[in-house]
């Protein structure tokens, strides 16, 4: 998993409550396991007509947040079907940190595991966040996780709340099998130990 140190990219503006996981990646998709290639299909029904055309208006259909790697988005964000298959697509397309009020448990966890960094605000700073990235994509914000601050394009510094174990897991890149991975001297030990006292299991 890619480490998340400092981000200083665009924000897109997507102030809709209540989105959920079908709303991000639409249930037809998912048809693989594999973590890649769900980033064409992120927000699918409400980036594409039916046609396969695109939607005008969608925010990351505009030229200025194509390249969007913040996402400020409504109140309780992620909700409805635990499908990991949600920040995998997020991810996918370059999102890397997403500000909300609130999310959904599950998804808020599988961000973590997948290299996104979610972080939960009161809505007045969201609002402030909301405003700077409508200005497109001149407006770039700064997203320092060691520091544990967001530093808007006007330069002012907003400070967040993140759990430290996650916070260790993000900055080192570690997922479950990473976590696993750090213990694996201590775990081929263990299976030296067990296989000498019982050579017949």
């Amino acid at each position: 998993m890619e480490k998340f140190i400092k981000l200083h990219g665009i924000a897109a503006p997507m102030p809709l409550v209540n989105i959920d996981t079908d709303m991000i990646i639409p249930k037809i998709f998912l048809k693989s396991i594999q973590r890649s290639g769900f980033g064409k299909n992120l927000f699918d029904e409400m980036r594409f007509n039916r046609d396969g055309s695109e939607i005008a208006d969608f925010v990351l259909n505009k030229p200025q947040y194509r390249k969007a790697e913040i996402l400020i988005a409504g109140d309780n964000f992620g909700c409805g079907s635990s499908r990991e298959h949600a920040p995998w697509a997020i991810a996918d397309f370059g999102i890397r940190c997403i500000v909300s009020t609130s999310f959904a448990d599950i998804f808020f966890n599988n961000s973590f595991k997948n290299g996104i960094l979610p972080i939960v605000l009161p809505q007045e700073q969201v609002d402030l966040l909301m405003k700077d990235a409508e200005k497109g994509e001149n407006a770039r914000m700064t997203v320092d996780l060691e520091a544990q601050e967001i530093t808007t394009s006007d330069g002012e510094v907003i400070a967040f709340e993140v759990d430290a174990f996650k916070k260790h897991c993000l900055l080192n890149g570690l997922d479950d099998i990473g976590l696993t991975m750090e213990k694996a001297e201590a775990i081929d030990a263990f299976e030296a130990q067990a296989e000498a006292a019982r050579p017949w299991a």
